[in-house]
C-alpha cells in the first residue's frame, strides 16, 4: 500500500465444488499446508453455508448479496441452451430488480481497483461496471500506486468433473489436459459417507478429489506468496471460500450439509484473531456485505446478507438454502438450518431423489449406485438417494447425525424443533422467495417480454456551467469556462461506464458524478449497463474548454 492509504486491500480466493476437507478442519488425510498456514494466521469458520448446492445460483447470491429466489437466479442454469425446455428462450439472462447491483460496483465507487480472475457464472453477464479488469490476466498488480484493491481469483480444478475426466482442464487450461497424474491419495484410507457404496470405483473418485485439493492448496500458496512479494500481506484481508460443497452424490445440488457446508477462512493480521475456530453461523450471501463494511463503504439496505465481521457484524440465527431446476430437471426444495438442526421441505414428494441430470450421472459414484441398484445389491443407507419418493419434510440433528441420515420429522420428541423451523422457513419464503412459486417460463416472459432481451437506453451528455443551466443534451461543445458533463441514461437502475481512451478495449471507468473539464479537449465514450439487459450502444461526445 502506498503512504497515506488506510483502506484495507481485500483478496478473495474461491474454490470450485469444495467441502472443508482440509487439515485445519480436522481432516487427517488432507495435504493442505498452505491453507492450514492461512488458517493458523486467521480464523476458521466451521459453520459457513452456501444458499444453493450448485454454482451459478450460489455465485449470483455472492455477487449481489441477494437470495437467488429474490432476483430470479435460482434455476441452474439460465445461460445454458437446454433442448428439453423448449418454451424458454435459450439461453436467457436473469433480470433482477432495477436496484440490484454486482456489489464490487459499490467498491469501485469508493476508489477500489476491482479485478476478477476469471470465472463469473452469475446467471447474467458480468456487468461492465463491476470490474476494472475481468479475465484471465486480471490482477491487483495492474492498479495505480497506492490504490486499494478488491481482487478475486477463482480456482476451477476441483470441479466435480475432474473426478472422472479432464473437461475443466481442456476448456480452461488446455496446456494441462491429457497429462498423466498418478493417484497419490490411498483409496483405502478415504472415509466414504454412509450413503455412498463402498466400492473401489467410489473410493478412487474420492481419493482423486483429495489430490485435486492438493493442487488447489498450491494455487492458494502461490497467491499468498505474491502478496508477500508485493509487501501487501499485512494490510490485505484474505478470504478463502468455496461456492458450494463437493461434487459427490447427495452433496452437490442438494441442501444437505455435504452440498452447502463450505470452508471459510479469513485472515487480517492484527485485526482478526489468529488460530481461532469459530462456530458462528454464516451464509455466503453475507460475503459481499461483510466486504463492504470492512472497506468502509455503505452497505445498501436492500442487501439480504449481513456483515459477519467488523463494526457492523450481526449474529445470524438461521441459514437458508434452495434447490430448483438444475440443468434438465425441475425440482423445488427449501431448507433452513440453525446451529444444530436442519429442516428440509420437499415440494414434490412424489418425485424420486435421483432425477435425470445427465452431467452428474457421469460421476463414478453415481454409476456405482446405479449398477448396484440394478443388481439389487444396495443395502442400508446407500439406498437413500435411490428411493422412489421423498418425505414431505425432513428434520435432522446435524450434531448427532452429521450425514443427515435419520429423519426426525415424525418423531414427537422433536415436534417443537419442527414447528420452530417450519415457521422460520415460512417467514423467509414470505420475504425472499418471490420467484419460487412462479413457473420459469412465466418468469422469463416477464423478464424478457416477447422473448427479447431488454436493452438499456444509451447515455446522453449534458453540459453545465455558469452559462448553461444543464437542460439540453449535446454531442459536442466548446466552452470558455470550466464545465461539468453530466451523463444520463433513461433506463431505471442502469449504471454508466465511460472512457476517455481510444481503441477497441479502453479501460472503462464507473461513472459516479459529473465529469469536470477545466481546459483542453476530451472525447468521452459511454455505455449504459443494467444486470440482465443488453448493454446500450456506445455513444460519444467531444468537448473543449479554452
Amino acid at each position: 500500500m502506498g503512504a497515506g492509504t488506510t483502506k484495507p486491500n481485500i483478496l478473495w480466493i474461491s474454490l470450485e465444488d469444495t467441502s472443508p476437507r482440509f487439515g485445519c478442519y480436522g481432516d487427517s488425510l488432507a495435504r493442505t499446508p498452505h491453507i492450514d498456514r492461512l488458517a493458523s494466521e486467521g480464523t476458521v469458520f466451521r459453520n459457513a453455508f452456501a444458499v444453493a448446492g450448485v454454482c451459478a445460483p450460489s455465485r449470483s447470491a455472492v455477487i449481489t448479496g441477494m437470495y437467488p429466489t429474490s432476483i430470479g437466479t435460482h434455476h441452474m442454469r439460465t445461460e445454458h441452451t437446454n433442448a428439453h425446455t423448449p418454451e424458454l428462450p435459450t439461453p436467457y439472462q436473469a433480470v433482477p430488480p432495477a436496484h440490484v447491483k454486482a456489489f464490487p460496483e459499490y467498491l469501485r465507487a469508493e476508489g477500489y481497483f476491482c479485478t476478477n480472475n476469471f470465472k463469473t457464472d452469475y446467471q447474467f453477464a458480468s456487468p461492465l461496471t463491476a470490474w476494472d479488469e475481468d479475465g484471465r490476466e486480471a490482477h491487483w498488480r495492474h492498479r495505480e500506486p497506492g490504490q486499494p484493491f478488491f481482487a478475486v481469483f477463482n480456482y476451477l480444478m476441483t470441479h466435480e468433473s475432474s473426478m472422472w475426466g479432464d473437461m475443466v482442464r481442456r476448456h480452461f487450461h488446455p496446456e494441462l489436459a491429457g497429462q498423466e497424474r498418478p493417484l497419490v491419495t490411498d483409496p483405502d484410507k478415504v472415509v466414504l459417507p454412509p450413503y455412498l457404496p463402498d466400492t473401489p470405483k467410489t473410493r478412487q473418485a474420492l481419493a482423486k478429489y483429495y489430490d485435486l485439493i492438493v493442487e488447489a492448496d498450491d494455487f492458494v500458496g502461490g497467491l499468498l506468496q505474491q502478496l508477500e512479494e508485493d509487501g501487501l500481506a499485512d494490510n490485505t484481508i484474505v478470504f478463502l471460500w468455496s461456492d458450494h460443497g463437493e461434487g459427490l452424490p447427495r452433496a452437490k445440488r442438494w441442501p444437505y450439509d455435504a452440498g452447502i457446508r463450505v470452508p471459510l477462512i479469513v485472515r487480517w493480521p492484527g485485526r482478526i484473531e489468529s488460530g481461532r475456530k469459530s462456530d458462528q453461523l454464516i451464509s455466503l450471501i453475507d460475503l459481499g456485505p461483510t466486504v463492504l463494511s470492512l472497506a468502509g463503504a455503505a452497505v445498501p439496505y436492500h442487501l439480504e446478507g449481513q456483515p459477519f465481521l467488523g463494526p457492523d457484524a450481526r449474529p445470524r440465527e438461521y441459514v437458508f438454502a434452495t434447490r430448483d431446476r438444475y440443468d434438465e430437471s425441475y425440482d423445488m426444495v427449501r431448507a433452513v438450518r440453525d446451529a444444530r438442526f436442519k429442516y428440509i421441505r420437499n415440494y414434490y414428494p412424489e418425485k424420486p431423489y435421483l432425477q435425470w441430470i445427465p452431467f452428474s450421472h457421469a460421476h463414478p459414484a453415481f454409476q456405482e449406485l446405479w449398477r448396484l441398484q440394478l443388481d439389487g445389491a444396495l443395502e442400508g443407507d446407500t439406498k437413500l438417494l435411490m428411493l422412489r419418493g421423498r418425505p414431505a419434510e425432513e428434520l435432522y440433528d446435524c450434531e448427532s447425525d452429521p450425514y443427515e441420515i435419520r429423519n426426525l420429522a415424525n418423531d414427537p420428541l422433536y415436534r417443537e424443533e419442527l414447528e420452530r423451523l417450519r415457521g422460520a422457513l415460512d417467514a423467509w419464503r414470505g420475504k425472499h422467495d418471490a420467484w419460487g412459486d412462479v413457473p420459469e417460463a412465466q418468469m422469463v416472459a416477464q423478464m424478457w417480454p416477447g422473448g427479447v432481451q431488454p436493452q438499456t437506453a444509451s447515455p446522453i451528455y449534458v453540459p453545465i456551467n455558469g452559462s448553461l443551466p444543464g437542460v439540453e443534451a449535446v454531442t459536442s461543445g466548446v466552452y470558455q469556462e470550466p464545465t461539468a458533463i453530466v451523463l444520463h441514461t433513461a433506463t431505471q437502475g442502469a449504471s454508466i461506464a465511460y472512457a476517455t481512451e481510444e481503441g477497441e478495449h479502453p479501460r472503462w471507468k464507473l461513472y459516479t458524478g459529473p465529469i469536470v473539464l477545466t481546459n483542453g479537449s476530451v472525447t468521452i465514450r459511454a455505455k449504459a449497463v443494467r444486470i440482465g439487459y443488453r448493454d446500450s450502444a456506445e455513444t460519444s461526445a467531444t468537448f473543449s474548454v479554452n
